[in-house]
């Protein structure tokens, strides 16, 4: 897939790094990603995304914009409030980069129809707020082969994790939080920068992924603590008796 010329101009500053290149940017130019929620995390995520040339990005959210959410979703204004996030991201994706061919999905995202939605992209970055949604992502993303990049953030603390095959997400957390009543951050609270932190990081880890830049980080959870200002990793182990990836 070449690049044209005013995509040559357009990226200049991505081609000229070794670790991208054109080889990387046409990598970028190919790639399907979905982004599941258009909230805290994909304000930030979705920009970074379009902006970076990715061909084409799916943004699935079956929400409104409400005015209680915009100190942490910068994608949208006080204008906005009971319209549609997937319409109004796609106008913003639209805005800024006419090369990303973006897809609104305005439907809420469960084990029913999760595999459906899912199926074609090559990555899914999920920034949804609950764990019902996550673990039915994560188990279509098992069951599909494609690699789940799962971030969250609640009060001060925040989370990425790149899941693929073994181990997945539900390996991370178990059984236990299936149900659609678990705590989110309209409960708990949650830092506006704090969300636009993680998504960027979220945001880093899919193009370093993409271009092939840095280590593999499948497996791997990275911890942020939005108090002390630090960053820590660690190695999530598979669970043989997982039911999505264990082979019990």
């Amino acid at each position: 897939m070449n690049l044209s010329d005013d995509e040559l101009n357009r990226y200049a500053r991505h081609i000229v790094l070794p670790q991208v290149g054109g080889m990387g940017q046409r990598r970028l130019k190919e790639a399907r990603i979905a982004v599941i929620g258009a909230g805290g995390i994909g304000s930030a995520v979705i920009p970074a995304l379009a902006g970076a040339g990715v061909g084409q990005l799916t943004i699935i959210d079956d929400d409104t914009v409400e005015l209680g959410n915009l100190h942490r979703q910068p994608l949208f204004r006080e204008r906005d409030a009971g319209y549609s996030k997937a319409d109004l991201a796609l106008q913003f994706v639209h805005r800024l980069n006419r090369h990303v061919d973006a897809r609104p999905v305005q439907q809420r995202i469960s084990a029913d129809n999760a595999q459906q939605l899912l199926a074609d992209h090559d990555l899914v970055i999920d920034g949804s707020d609950n764990f019902a949604t996550r673990l039915a992502v994560s188990d279509a993303c098992v069951a599909l082969g494609i690699p789940l990049l799962s971030a969250a953030a609640v009060q001060f603390q925040g989370q990425v994790g790149l899941f693929k095959s073994q181990p997945c997400y539900r390996c991370f957390v178990g059984d236990a939080f299936d149900a659609d009543d678990c705590d989110n951050c309209a409960e708990l609270g949650v830092l506006g920068a704090l969300t636009a932190t993680v998504g960027s990081f979220a945001a880093l880890l899919a193009i370093n992924r993409t271009v092939g830049a840095g280590p593999h980080q499948e497996g791997q959870l990275h911890l942020f603590d939005g108090e002390k200002l630090e960053w820590r990793a660690i190695r999530i182990p598979a669970d043989p008796r997982c039911r999505a990836c264990g082979s019990a």
